[in-house]
């Protein structure tokens, strides 16, 4: 902000950062972040940690808010920044949110998965208890900064991860996204979602995909930020993922445990005539063009129903189970019967 700095310059006052970055990030781009932060005179912190699913708890937390103690942070005019994937988004946010009960944080997500989502939205959190965001909070943030040019350092297994949340969001809102994805699915791996002008018959698939997956995503936040109404377009993939990711850690990423849900809930969808077996077939098939998987053999039947049991738990006594109804069309039932699961998964198993 050019009045913010203006108002810094003339009051004498050194503007000072505290940032958390992945160590991993840290590792390709810190040089230039600590070069962009001495180049501006602003006095800075740079807090470079192991952010996985492995290591996302109160530890790493509360390891961040010794240093943001330490460094005397003035919560009004100094927010935190995270730089990194959704985890270090994530534990950022929280640690922002506890320290002096709100302190302003920036998001700067350098995953395909984190721009499309945890870019998105006030959520935060940590796993607890072997169970996935258990403890966190809602404090968005007070800006997300989106720069594509970080996704192309990541590797292709991470690209397919980002691509299973922006499918999530096709499926159920937006059929031209879907169309999108199926079309120029390859390109956008093989490009690593960076804006090239040597194929002209894709367009800007990277831009027009990530513009679509992100505002689809807000217009079904935005209303509800809070999720005060819990039934959610956006837990499409989210009902069987969260006990699935945090069984087989660290075989599936979180884009790939909600495809792996996603895909089950294709054939639940299919197994009650919301789709007809083309559809069906479209979707597997866009799934695996997407490099993501459709199965794994940690979702046994045995952990379906215990995950669609702690969704009753958190939904009121109600699975509240989004699922497709066509191709980018969708919405939220009540009714499935345990025989129509089960005949979706042995469906499913078979396949």
């Amino acid at each position: 902000d050019p009045q913010e700095i203006e108002l810094a310059t003339a009051n004498k006052r050194k503007l000072r950062r505290f940032i958390v970055i992945d160590e991993v990030v840290d590792k390709l781009y810190g040089s230039k972040v600590r070069a962009y932060f001495r180049e501006n005179n602003v006095q800075h912190k740079i807090l470079s940690l192991p952010t996985t699913e492995e290591t996302k708890s109160m530890d790493l937390v509360l390891n961040i808010l010794q240093e943001v103690q330490s460094f005397s942070l003035d919560r009004r005019t100094e927010p935190i920044i995270a730089i990194g994937g959704g985890v270090c988004l994530d534990i950022a946010g929280l640690a922002a949110s506890l320290y002096r009960r709100r302190t302003p944080y920036i998001r700067v997500p350098t995953t395909l998965l984190s721009y499309v989502d945890a870019s998105v939205g006030a959520k935060n959190g940590v796993n607890f208890l072997q169970c996935k965001n258990k403890l966190g909070g809602y404090t968005p943030p007070v800006a997300s900064f989106l720069d594509r040019s970080f996704i192309q350092s990541i590797p292709r297994r991470h690209i397919s991860n980002g691509l299973g949340e922006i499918l999530k969001m096709a499926l159920m809102k937006h059929k031209g996204l879907f169309d999108l994805l199926k079309n120029h699915g390859k390109y956008l791996l093989d490009t690593k979602f960076q804006s090239c002008n040597d194929f002209a018959h894709h367009g800007d698939a990277a831009l027009q995909t990530t513009r679509i997956a992100i505002e689809t995503m807000l217009e079904e936040l935005a209303p509800n930020l809070w999720e005060d109404d819990l039934d959610r377009l956006v837990d499409f993939g989210h009902l069987i993922s969260p006990e699935l990711e945090m069984r087989v850690l660290p075989s599936l990423m979180h884009g790939e445990a909600v495809n792996v849900d996603m895909a089950f809930m294709t054939y639940v969808a299919h197994a009650r005539g919301l789709l007809d077996s083309e559809e069906k077939e479209q979707i597997l098939q866009c799934m695996r063009g997407l490099e993501l998987p459709v199965w794994h053999s940690g979702c046994s039947w045995t952990l379906i129903q215990r995950a669609l049991r702690e969704r009753l738990k958190h939904g009121g006594g109600q699975t509240r189970m989004p699922l497709p109804i066509g191709l980018g069309m969708a919405d939220i039932f009540n009714d499935t019967s345990e025989e129509t699961l089960e005949r979706a998964y042995e469906l499913w198993v078979k396949d």
